[in-house]
């Protein structure tokens, strides 16, 4: 199944060259696969992997490991932003 996959601020560096640009990627994932399960490969430490949303909704760090996706979903994740 297909889904899109958006990476924030510095997580961009982890998407494929040519996704760079545009901050996103479409990805072709197994039915059954979890949001960690479609992050891992991609070698984000987890520390990085801090704001994690669903179709605009956010998915808290317990669900990561179990919540599953679905066709045309998309996945976005930031990282931990500082600033004053």
């Amino acid at each position: 199944m297909r889904i899109t996959l958006k990476l924030f601020a510095s997580l961009t560096d982890y998407l494929p060259p040519h996704a760079r640009r545009d901050n996103q990627v479409e990805l072709d994932v197994a039915p059954d696969a979890t949001i960690s399960t479609i992050i891992e490969p991609l070698g984000m430490p987890p520390k990085l992997v801090h704001l994690v949303l669903v179709n605009g909704v956010y998915v808290a760090p317990e669900q990561r490991l179990t919540r599953t996706l679905v066709e045309g979903d998309v996945l976005a994740i930031w990282p931990p932003i500082a600033g004053g």
